[in-house]
């Protein structure tokens, strides 16, 4: 079975530790549902806290995914979650595999749950656990569903240009992110937002609308809203090679890449220069009118940005960061490493377009 840290649900594993009751803020007039809560990523901690807070809410405990090595020292360090969890004395269980964990899973069942909550949990629900708790499962998602279901949905509105998302409260089907929708909130998307900031204020969204929402769901009072599944687009999964610029892209869409991928995975390109191709990092960046040239080529530097020709316009780069470096402003980027017009960035092998084209689902 997979680990329980801290306190007394009444068992205890090898990778477990023991536990508490359940928390709960409770009046003595709210009957108070028996609760999971599955998280894993920081953007989980905010609708957990939310939680606790709630008296209609009797906190169990809490799953998130196993602790994973990091750090140059591969040191095991637990969820943002877990770390949450344990700090109000919530259990904490940690299975490789949900689906799998058929201990825990019989366990799950003897808990006689009224509901699982999930966010940024990192793993699809099977039909066994889904049908444990009587109210359902219910997910926190940080886009306006249809749109972005899947692994990214933060990044990939900024990386389309879209200048709209939100968050949506969405009962869980067996299937990705395709349940009927609870409750949503949205919010703009401004010019320079960056795929961090983004993530920062989508966490208290989505945790704000699971506390207005949840007690009125938990009477009844909301109907829920089928997915028109003709509308719906996947946001995959993203990679350090989705961060590889291909200039003959337009300036625009370079300079949304640029924003949508700060902090992870990043943006960069190889610069020819001599018999060397050093990487850089390009973190803030943007679109202006310039001569045609051969996209990649650097068409001027100074304090304000390196400019490059792309597919259509220029982009000016205004903060970059060399491999073992730190990212610094255009002009002390270039203070410590020489850049000038006529130096070429490479051009990716492989023309790997970072958008996914909106209302398509792969």
């Amino acid at each position: 079975m997979a680990k329980l840290f801290k306190s007394t649900c009444g068992i205890k594993t090898k990778n477990s530790a023991p536990a508490k009751h359940g928390r709960r803020t409770q009046r003595s007039n709210v009957k108070a549902v028996r609760t999971i809560f599955l998280g894993t990523a920081e953007l989980a901690c905010r609708s957990l806290r939310a939680l606790i807070r709630l008296p209609e809410v009797n906190l169990i405990g809490v799953i998130s995914q196993p602790d994973k090595p990091q750090g140059r020292r591969l040191r095991l360090r637990p969820t943002p979650v877990k770390t949450e969890a344990l700090q109000h004395s919530l259990p904490v269980w940690q299975p490789a595999s949900l689906r799998t964990d058929t201990t825990l899973l019989n366990h799950l069942k003897k808990l006689n749950l009224d509901l699982l909550i999930a966010a940024a949990y990192g793993q699809m629900l099977s039909p066994e656990v889904l049908e444990i708790p009587k109210l359902g499962c219910l997910n926190v998602h940080p886009s306006l569903l249809p749109k972005y279901r899947g692994a990214a949905p933060i990044p990939w509105p900024i990386l389309n240009g879209d200048r709209q998302t939100g968050v949506t409260i969405m009962k869980m089907d067996e299937s990705l992110d395709t349940g009927d929708i609870v409750a949503q909130e949205s919010t703009s998307i401004s010019p320079t937002e960056t795929g961090g900031e983004l993530h920062n204020r989508l966490a208290p969204l989505g945790a704000q609308l699971l506390a207005h929402t949840l007690p009125k769901y938990l009477k009844g009072e909301l109907p829920l809203r089928p997915q028109n599944h003709q509308q719906a687009s996947y946001a995959h999964k993203l990679a350090r090679s989705d961060g590889e610029i291909n200039w003959h892209r337009p300036a625009s869409e370079l300079a949304n890449q640029i924003r949508g991928l700060n902090p992870w995975p990043g943006t960069f390109s190889r610069l020819r220069k001599h018999n060397e191709s050093p990487t850089i990092k390009f973190w803030q960046a943007e679109p202006q009118p310039g001569t045609k040239l051969e996209p990649g080529t650097v068409a001027e530097t100074s304090s304000h940005g390196i400019v490059v020709a792309c597919g259509q316009y220029h982009l000016r780069i205004a903060n970059l960061q060399r491999a073992g470096g730190k990212p610094l402003p255009a002009g002390a980027f270039l203070s410590g490493f020489s850049i000038t017009p006529g130096n070429q960035f490479t051009i990716p092998t492989t023309t790997k377009d970072s958008r996914q084209p909106n209302g398509s689902q792969e």
